[in-house]
């Protein structure tokens, strides 16, 4: 198809909706653009055509024999086209909302308030993909992502939701009476790290520890982490916000603490949604404004 051939969509809109109104005036109000525009529209087509679609000698215009000829052809045409856009704008709109999350935030935060969304609306289902690994939302994929960091993700939009600190913890019963003060101390014990991570040696990196130095890691899905870690199999990295309960009762101990603004995030592309989507966000952010002030 030679696409410089055919004349602006514009001026085909304006000639179908004038044709199948049967005037200027409802044709514009069809378009919302004025009388005028639709007017100056055909003229335009009739230009780039070099033929007259519009009988303009009575008092109200009237297609030609060529004028009638296009309008069917258009009007099969932009039919065929709205049915296939209705079609799969349906199958989108009961596509099942998919969410990404680490495994450790989707079983600590996400699942225990879930059974509230679903009580609220039975009619919207969701797919909940726990995995470390980073997903960019995506056309017909990922609708939203949650994830940890400082809210620095280009070309998405971003949106706190749990704002939280980086904390190591372990049980009281692992580090007993142990005099902790570099992270230098912690190389005695064993870390628990989620898998397909590196938040180990990222950490002790950061706070002054050579790489190879760390050796005792233990890697598994981050849904088993916490349970290892209140056993005394181990100490973690993990957010605040998710051991916040545990720490308070004394079931886990904090060692170190880093500050900053970190937290966990809403990310979805830079688009509008769709309406099963913005109930699933509206209902995230209500969750949000439930949770303690702190971090």
């Amino acid at each position: 198809m030679n696409w410089r051939n055919l004349p602006p969509l514009t001026a085909l809109r304006a000639f179908s909706a004038f044709a199948e109104e049967g005037g200027v005036l409802a044709a514009g109000e069809q378009l919302n653009v004025s009388h005028a525009a639709i007017s100056q529209q055909i003229r335009a087509l009739e230009g780039f055509m070099g033929v007259s679609l519009v009988d303009r000698s009575a008092r109200q215009m009237v297609l030609t024999t060529e004028g009638e000829r296009l309008a069917k052809s258009l009007r099969t045409g932009f039919g065929e086209i709205s049915h296939c856009v209705r079609e799969l704008m349906q199958v989108d709109a009961n596509r099942a909302v998919q969410i990404t999350a680490t495994p450790r935030f989707a079983a600590s935060w996400l699942m225990p308030r879930l059974n509230d969304f679903q009580t609220r609306h039975p009619d919207i289902n969701l797919m909940i993909n726990p995995a470390p690994q980073l997903t960019d939302p995506s056309p017909g994929g990922i609708d939203v992502a949650l994830r940890f960091g400082t809210g620095i993700w280009p070309g998405l939009d971003v949106e706190m939701l749990v704002p939280t600190s980086m904390v190591v913890v372990a049980s009281p019963s692992l580090v007993g009476s142990c005099d902790i003060q570099t992270a230098a101390d912690l190389l005695q014990f064993r870390w628990l790290q989620e898998l397909g991570t590196d938040e180990t040696h990222d950490w002790m990196q950061s706070h002054g520890v050579i790489d190879d130095q760390v050796e005792r890691i233990s890697q598994m899905p981050g849904n088993l982490i916490l349970d290892g870690v209140l056993n005394g199999q181990g100490l973690t990295i993990t957010a605040l916000s998710l051991v916040r309960d545990y720490v308070d009762a004394g079931q886990l101990q904090v060692l170190f603490q880093d500050e900053g603004d970190t937290g966990y995030h809403i990310v979805t592309r830079r688009e509008a949604h769709r309406s099963s989507v913005k109930t699933f966000l509206t209902w995230l952010r209500r969750q949000a404004a439930l949770e303690p002030a702190k971090r």
